[in-house]
């Protein structure tokens, strides 16, 4: 059994694969990469009056960013469409509900003019308010149809000052929208406060936050996020998860989306042969307000209910994914004959309740992966009574002591003679 706790880099940018999983047919070549569209990426760059700090490499942060965003204009790869958004950037004054609505779309999502671009970031001067919230929002509809992977990355010297807007919760209703996209946070010269929201932010969509006190680390991170859009994006595949063992989807090699409601079961199938090993992991997200104390269980069964393995994890306080996962090798067959392959029934099962007022429906998204691979070797990876290769260690302790013993005995009857005859 393996459980594995909350990620990190990746079982693949979670939540936001877990939402991305659009009504595709499952097939055998569930969750292999789908790269026929346009990778997008939204430039999202904190403009208010904080921003005039002369506190990174000698400089302004805003001179900071605008060097970054010009060495990321001239590096950014040709397929990649790429916009710009600004927040503070416009409204000077102290009215906080006029200043939270300062976002504005500098440079839209699309074929890059470099010329253009690094014209629209020339004519930027810190302003104003921080209204993380209500940037991230208007964000998320800046992309154009056709994406093949859509990512905002966000850059800030500050904690959102438009509450009770918090960004961390309009990252994860981005997140349940089921519209793929993932929120990548830049703190420049933070505090804990600031760590904790943008981290926050990225969590919730299955991105990455990263924390820049330098101009070439800022120019060097922002490259890699851009880039990294442009890599190919592994598609999940929906599913739906059946009540029962007998009624369940029987899945394939790869990855899936499905949505569980509290206190329901899933149940799923796939078929094992001898000599193959079935690997499963699974991860629930929290994509609203929960309760203190959660788990998720992940079981391997037989059609008969016995329970082959499980994999479960359990926490307490606030979490955005939760995961677990589980191996089963089956023995090869003894017989000559071809033997059929059995049926594994995955039932899935998360102790996460609804915190109070909080809707209850869709269920919480999980994203399920599922990988039936050759079994392991006798020779390499079985444990032999639990100890695997350790045997080996444990042969030349053997070997050792013994030799020791015998020269230890010789030693000995040698000094008895010598001294009967002294």
């Amino acid at each position: 059994m393996i459980t594995s706790k909350r990620l990190a880099t990746g079982v693949c940018a979670l939540v936001a694969a877990l939402t991305a999983g659009l009504a595709l047919p499952a097939a055998a070549h569930a969750g292999e990469p789908s790269g026929e569209a346009t990778p997008q990426v939204d430039l999202v760059l904190d403009v208010s009056g904080s921003m005039r700090e002369r506190d990174i490499d000698g400089g302004t942060r805003m001179a900071a960013a605008k060097q970054a965003f010009n060495e990321v204009l001239d590096a950014t790869p040709q397929e990649v469409r790429l916009g710009i958004r600004t927040l503070g950037a416009n409204y000077p004054g102290d009215n906080q509900k006029t200043g939270c609505k300062d976002t504005a779309q500098l440079y839209p999502v699309s074929t890059l003019d470099r010329t253009e671009a690094k014209t629209a970031v020339a004519t930027l001067s810190p302003t104003g308010w921080t209204p993380i919230g209500p940037a991230l929002l208007a964000a998320a509809g800046d992309f154009t149809d056709g994406a093949s992977s859509k990512r905002i990355v966000l850059i800030s010297d500050g904690e959102d000052t438009c509450a009770p807007l918090d960004p961390c919760e309009v990252a994860r209703e981005i997140a349940a929208k089921g519209i793929g996209l993932t929120i990548d946070t830049l703190g420049l010269v933070p505090n804990t406060k600031m760590r904790q929201q943008l981290s926050c932010i990225a969590e919730a969509t299955g991105g990455t936050y990263t924390s820049v006190e330098h101009t070439d680390e800022l120019t060097d991170k922002v490259n890699q996020l851009v880039d990294r859009a442009a890599d190919p994006v592994v598609t999940p595949v929906a599913t739906e998860g059946a009540t029962t063992c007998a009624q369940a989807p029987t899945l394939k090699s790869g990855l899936y989306t499905d949505r569980e409601e509290f206190g329901q079961q899933r149940w799923y199938r796939v078929d094992v042969g001898p000599g193959q090993e079935l690997r499963a992991s699974v991860s629930v997200a929290a994509d609203r307000a929960v309760n203190p104390g959660y788990g998720v269980l992940l079981r391997a069964v037989t059609v008969h209910g016995r329970e082959i393995v499980r994999g479960e994890a359990a926490g307490d306080g606030r979490t955005d994914v939760i995961s677990t996962g589980l191996r089963y090798p089956k023995a090869e067959s003894d017989s000559d004959d071809e033997a059929p392959a059995e049926s594994v029934c995955l039932q899935l099962t998360h102790a996460f309740s609804a915190a109070a007022g909080v809707k209850t429906t869709p269920g919480l998204p999980l994203e399920l992966t599922v990988d039936v691979v050759d079994g392991p070797s006798q020779a390499g990876d079985v444990a032999s009574f639990g100890l695997g290769r350790g045997w080996w260690l444990l042969g030349a302790l053997v070997l050792t002591g013994f030799l020791a013993g015998l020269l230890w005995g010789w030693l000995s009857r040698w000094r008895l003679a010598v001294w009967r005859t002294n």
